[in-house]
């Protein structure tokens, strides 16, 4: 028993070294981060399932008017931890979390400074240090919270797409790059084949996607902006699309091509997919015929917006874009300095001089691989999970702005253009990736 509360209070691989036996410090302790996040994520999700208040006024003394225990009759509104009010106040508890460990933790430079302990050890009093904020921040009073609140959200939310978008052009140049590379070691065919399978289908979906995207979020007669807000991103993503194969840029980036286009393109798609969603105009937008039971895009009593397709495809990059963050460093240097990640040789020190205590504990070989310095940067970790709970705050509430009285709902412009912005971004972070060999001679984009 003592063994395990000190595993609580120790360090990080002491939690999982049974079941991650050669589990470096750093990658473990950026797991449990990430854990809490999901965590919070789960709570917000139960938060806000529609009927959820119906199934609590059953449990007998747990609401107030649902029946008393032993004589005891409970005051506790249900209604006031569900829905919109209490995904933004769990949002804001995660937030604060993060947002403190990234001010404790900035400029460690290894495991040696004290705070690395913090860091990567004391995780059961990380724990309750999240339930007293979640806890405190229901007590926050309504007013205009939730308003306030909903602009932080759009600000982490946008800031969090762009890393998104960051990483996702970073996979794609990775993953065009093996591919090639196993094709020009192998002699058959195969992974041409696949490369280019996998990059047709990638474009049809788009060109499928763009043509649903005009029969239900357009009409014949108005819809302006969405059919201006399609047209503009399917010409960009055409653009980068001809761009990327132009022989100037093969000459300076062999390994550039129609892979990345379309993955960049069907990406910029489902952002724009997921803008239209929150067009406000009814007649331009069917999905607000689904989020509110009223079939109009306010109301006169509460609402609990459940989520649409847009929300649910959301959530799936966000848990893969989080653990992407948590367990990988990138191949490229250049998006390694972006990130603040360890590099292909950082660390290298430390886990060779990590290898007596891999020894010393047996089977139990999860070691402290940041001696000689840290593999991430701490404070920017803790920034990308915050911008994350902000995103995902946003996801579940379908970027849905509450009024101070939380009694009506709005799908504001402002959650439009910023996934619209946001996309625009991206395509032209993506587009300076290929024209940046021809621009800055002289830097290595090998």
């Amino acid at each position: 028993l003592l063994l395990q509360v000190s595993c609580l209070c120790g360090s990080a691989p002491c939690l999982l070294c049974g079941c991650c036996p050669s589990a470096k410090n750093s990658t473990i302790s950026r797991l449990l981060f990430t854990f809490f996040l999901f965590l919070g994520t789960l709570v917000s999700i139960i938060m806000i399932i529609p009927g959820v208040e119906k199934e609590l006024h059953k449990l007998p003394g747990f609401c107030e008017g649902s029946g008393s225990v032993l004589g005891v009759q409970t005051h506790v509104d249900c209604s006031s931890f569900l829905g919109h009010k209490a995904v933004y106040r769990m949002g804001f508890a995660m937030a604060a979390f993060f947002f403190l460990f990234a001010v404790l933790m900035v400029c460690v430079r290894s495991s040696k400074d004290p705070r690395a302990a913090v860091q990567n050890g004391f995780w059961f009093f990380k724990f309750l240090l999240l339930v007293g904020l979640t806890v405190g921040a229901f007590y926050i009073p309504d007013g205009t919270f939730t308003s306030v609140w909903f602009y932080f959200g759009v600000v982490g939310s946008f800031l969090f797409i762009l890393i998104q978008l960051v990483l996702l052009i970073d996979f794609a140049h990775s993953w065009s790059q093996l591919w090639l590379r196993n094709a020009s070691e192998s002699s058959t065919k195969g992974w041409y084949a696949a490369l280019c399978t996998v990059t047709f289908v990638f474009y049809a979906a788009s060109i499928a996607a763009v043509a649903l995207l005009y029969v239900y979020y357009t009409k014949p007669q108005g819809c302006t902006e969405g059919k201006a807000l399609i047209s503009i991103n399917l010409l960009l993503c055409l653009i980068v699309s001809v761009v990327s194969i132009l022989p100037k840029i093969q000459e300076a980036q062999p390994h550039s091509g129609l892979l990345q286009a379309s993955l960049i393109t069907l990406y910029t798609i489902y952002i724009t997919w997921s803008a239209l969603a929150n067009v406000p105009t009814q007649s331009c937008n069917p999905t607000l015929l689904v989020r509110n039971s009223t079939g109009s895009a306010t109301a006169t009593e509460p609402l609990t917006a459940w989520w649409d397709a847009p929300s649910i495809v959301g959530l799936v990059i966000f848990i893969l874009c989080t653990l992407f963050i948590s367990l990988r460093s990138s191949d490229h240097p250049q998006v390694n300095k972006l990130m603040l990640t360890e590099e292909s040789g950082a660390g290298a020190g430390a886990g060779a001089g990590a290898g007596a205590g891999e020894v010393e504990q047996g089977v139990h070989r999860a070691y402290d691989n940041e001696q000689d310095g840290v593999s991430y940067n701490y404070t920017f970790f803790h920034l990308c999970l915050l911008l994350a709970a902000l995103y995902i705050m946003m996801t579940l509430t379908n970027w849905y702005r509450p009024d101070e009285s939380l009694q009506v709902l709005r799908s504001p412009w402002t959650a439009v253009w910023v996934k619209i912005c946001s996309s625009w971004a991206g395509l032209l972070l993506y587009l300076w990736t290929l024209v940046a060999p021809l621009v800055l001679l002289d830097r290595d984009f090998s």
